[in-house]
Protein backbone atom coordinates (compact mmCIF):
# COMPACT_ATOMS: atom_id res chain seq x y z
CA UNK A 1 0.00 0.00 0.00
CA UNK A 2 1.16 3.60 -0.72
CA UNK A 3 0.35 6.41 0.87
CA UNK A 4 -0.27 9.72 -0.23
CA UNK A 5 -0.51 13.04 1.82
CA UNK A 6 -1.57 16.15 0.26
CA UNK A 7 -0.89 19.83 2.28
CA UNK A 8 -0.83 23.33 1.86
CA UNK A 9 -3.96 24.07 0.31
CA UNK A 10 -6.21 27.22 1.69
CA UNK A 11 -7.84 30.62 0.05
CA UNK A 12 -5.94 32.75 -1.52
CA UNK A 13 -6.56 35.86 -3.56
CA UNK A 14 -6.74 35.85 -7.44
CA UNK A 15 -2.69 36.49 -8.42
CA UNK A 16 -1.80 34.89 -5.00
CA UNK A 17 0.47 31.54 -4.74
CA UNK A 18 0.34 28.61 -2.58
CA UNK A 19 2.63 26.09 -2.72
CA UNK A 20 0.77 22.01 -2.32
CA UNK A 21 3.18 19.56 -0.89
CA UNK A 22 2.83 15.92 -1.51
CA UNK A 23 4.52 13.20 1.10
CA UNK A 24 5.03 9.90 -0.08
CA UNK A 25 5.86 6.74 2.00
CA UNK A 26 8.97 5.14 0.52
CA UNK A 27 7.51 2.58 -1.60
CA UNK A 28 6.41 5.47 -4.03
CA UNK A 29 9.43 4.77 -5.43
CA UNK A 30 8.71 2.12 -6.75
CA UNK A 31 5.83 4.44 -9.35
CA UNK A 32 8.60 6.33 -11.35
CA UNK A 33 6.26 9.18 -11.80
CA UNK A 34 3.93 11.06 -9.43
CA UNK A 35 1.19 13.39 -10.78
CA UNK A 36 -1.48 16.13 -10.00
CA UNK A 37 -4.68 16.38 -10.70
CA UNK A 38 -7.69 18.88 -9.63
CA UNK A 39 -11.71 18.15 -9.33
CA UNK A 40 -13.78 21.20 -9.08
CA UNK A 41 -17.19 21.04 -8.08
CA UNK A 42 -19.73 19.66 -11.11
CA UNK A 43 -16.32 18.67 -13.84
CA UNK A 44 -14.50 15.65 -14.30
CA UNK A 45 -10.64 15.54 -12.75
CA UNK A 46 -8.54 17.30 -14.91
CA UNK A 47 -4.43 16.74 -15.22
CA UNK A 48 -2.33 19.72 -13.88
CA UNK A 49 1.25 18.15 -14.25
CA UNK A 50 3.16 15.37 -13.37
CA UNK A 51 7.20 14.64 -12.52
CA UNK A 52 9.84 11.47 -12.80
CA UNK A 53 11.18 10.86 -9.53
CA UNK A 54 14.68 9.82 -11.27
CA UNK A 55 15.19 12.39 -13.63
CA UNK A 56 12.93 15.50 -12.19
CA UNK A 57 11.28 15.62 -16.25
CA UNK A 58 7.91 17.45 -15.84
CA UNK A 59 4.96 17.78 -17.95
CA UNK A 60 1.83 20.46 -17.18
CA UNK A 61 -1.31 20.85 -18.63
CA UNK A 62 -1.36 24.20 -21.06
CA UNK A 63 -4.21 25.47 -18.45
CA UNK A 64 -1.49 25.48 -15.89
CA UNK A 65 2.60 26.28 -18.12
CA UNK A 66 4.01 29.80 -16.98
CA UNK A 67 1.90 29.52 -13.80
CA UNK A 68 2.47 26.16 -11.96
CA UNK A 69 5.70 24.28 -11.65
CA UNK A 70 6.18 20.38 -10.09
CA UNK A 71 9.42 19.92 -7.85
CA UNK A 72 10.60 17.05 -5.83
CA UNK A 73 12.73 16.10 -3.02
CA UNK A 74 14.18 12.95 -3.07
CA UNK A 75 15.28 12.98 0.59
CA UNK A 76 12.53 14.11 1.88
CA UNK A 77 9.97 11.56 -1.01
CA UNK A 78 7.83 15.16 -1.28
CA UNK A 79 6.46 16.16 -4.23
CA UNK A 80 5.59 19.70 -4.83
CA UNK A 81 3.24 21.65 -6.82
CA UNK A 82 4.13 25.99 -6.33
CA UNK A 83 1.24 27.56 -8.42
CA UNK A 84 1.37 31.40 -8.97
CA UNK A 85 -0.83 33.99 -10.23
CA UNK A 86 -3.72 32.39 -9.36
CA UNK A 87 -6.94 32.80 -10.90
CA UNK A 88 -10.45 31.95 -9.48
CA UNK A 89 -10.62 28.64 -11.78
CA UNK A 90 -8.03 26.94 -10.63
CA UNK A 91 -10.53 26.61 -7.04
CA UNK A 92 -10.84 22.54 -6.82
CA UNK A 93 -9.65 19.82 -4.66
CA UNK A 94 -6.17 19.03 -5.74
CA UNK A 95 -4.66 15.78 -5.50
CA UNK A 96 -1.50 13.43 -6.03
CA UNK A 97 -1.21 10.06 -7.89
CA UNK A 98 1.79 7.91 -8.27
CA UNK A 99 1.84 5.96 -11.54
CA UNK A 100 3.60 3.40 -12.90
CA UNK A 101 3.51 4.35 -16.73
CA UNK A 102 6.30 6.36 -18.21
CA UNK A 103 5.34 10.56 -18.69
CA UNK A 104 3.94 10.66 -21.65
CA UNK A 105 0.91 8.37 -19.98
CA UNK A 106 0.90 11.44 -17.19
CA UNK A 107 -2.37 12.84 -18.69
CA UNK A 108 -4.41 9.91 -18.15
CA UNK A 109 -6.14 9.32 -14.98
CA UNK A 110 -6.35 5.23 -15.29
CA UNK A 111 -2.83 5.34 -15.22
CA UNK A 112 -2.56 6.16 -11.69
CA UNK A 113 -2.64 3.35 -9.19
CA UNK A 114 -2.53 5.16 -6.07
CA UNK A 115 -4.32 8.50 -4.92
CA UNK A 116 -4.11 10.76 -2.17
CA UNK A 117 -7.19 12.29 -0.41
CA UNK A 118 -6.94 15.66 -1.54
CA UNK A 119 -6.47 19.14 -0.04
CA UNK A 120 -8.76 21.86 -1.31
CA UNK A 121 -7.69 25.41 -2.91
CA UNK A 122 -9.98 28.07 -2.91
CA UNK A 123 -9.08 31.14 -4.90
CA UNK A 124 -11.48 34.22 -4.40
CA UNK A 125 -12.01 37.18 -7.30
Amino acid sequence: QVQLVESGGGLVQAGGSLRLSCAADGRAFRMPNMGWFRQAPGKDREFVGAITWSTGSTRYADSVKGRFTISRDNAKNTVYLQMNSLLPEDTAIYLCAASGFSLEYSDDDVRYAYWGQGTQVTVSS
